[in-house]
């Protein structure tokens, strides 16, 4: 059993239940693999679909997505680590927004693999990353 945290870029991918990774998804979910979101990751995402045409039907898809999904809280501890590791990044000459650091905090701090397509993780070398979308 795998434990995965969706980025963004994955997460809004997954509204339209047509797209071929729903069906990778509910293939992983269906082996005992389980996924997990965070409250940022939340908002970009709901802000993203909730602008565009569809946004009446893509509301209804993200409240049956938000069934398959688990929460995964964010405490003080994954802030003051995700600070962290943008100040030793940046002493690297490497930058990562906020969120992108608080998303590998909390990935590192519960084993997760993160689902992503943003390279920024890259310079991680503890994040254990996949990108579902170029395959």
């Amino acid at each position: 059993m795998t434990s995965y945290l969706l980025d963004t870029n994955h997460l809004g991918r997954l509204i339209d239940s047509r797209c071929s990774l729903m069906a990778r998804v509910q293939a992983a979910i269906d082996d005992g693999d389980m996924f997990y979101i965070i409250l940022p990751v939340i908002t970009e995402t709901v802000f993203g679909f909730s602008i565009l045409p569809r946004a009446k039907q893509n509301q209804a898809e993200w409240r049956k997505l938000r069934l398959l999904l688990t929460l995964q809280q964010v405490d003080e501890d994954d802030a003051m680590e995700a600070a962290d590791m943008q100040v030793r990044l940046r002493r690297a000459g490497r930058q990562l927004e906020t969120v992108d650091a608080l998303i590998a905090a909390v990935a590192i701090r519960y084993d997760l693999t993160l689902l992503t397509t943003d390279r920024d993780f890259t310079p991680i070398q503890s994040l254990r990353w996949e990108n579902w979308l170029a395959s």
